[in-house]
């Protein structure tokens, strides 16, 4: 018994998924890992006040050792409830107190430092979240954000 395929079943006309594989999706995925954590233009950015911090938060890698992409939703989790960030800019009155800091500021424009996971006040801008701390909620300072554990 032989029955004829309507057009529409044909395979040849479903369109074609696109595979994790291929050549233009495996470049832009190459691209969004080296802007993964470039500060916005400052331009963009809002200038801290007084003993304000501003911290762009650590964006963790979006594809493991293995190759596995890393959903949206997850990522994004993980960018939020990070605990690492770069120092994008000091307002005019941080670390200033002498008394409260004798040995000079806990931090510097430029380095990555760690704070607690939910600190500071929240706020998205064209490229993603950033965060302004108080002086006196940065943790520690650290070399490499990549080798802290960034749970969801």
């Amino acid at each position: 018994m032989t029955e004829k395929l309507s057009e529409s079943t044909k395979t040849q006309n479903l369109p074609k998924a696109k595979l994790a594989l291929e050549e233009s999706l495996k470049q832009s995925a190459v691209e969004e890992e080296a802007n993964r954590n470039k500060p916005p233009a400052a331009i963009h950015l809002p200038k801290p006040t007084g003993w304000r911090i501003l911290v762009l938060p650590f964006q963790p890698k979006r594809v493991t050792k293995g190759g596995v992409h890393i959903a949206d939703t997850a990522a994004e989790r993980q960018h939020v409830a990070t605990v690492c960030g770069l120092v994008l800019d000091i307002g005019p009155d941080c670390y200033r107190d002498k008394e409260r800091y004798p040995r000079g500021p806990w931090c510097k424009k430029g380095e990555w430092v760690m704070f607690a996971r939910y600190a500071g006040s929240r706020f998205k801008i064209e490229g993603g979240e950033i965060r302004i701390l108080n002086e006196d909620e940065i943790l520690a300072t650290i070399q490499d954000p990549e080798q802290i554990l960034h749970d969801i």
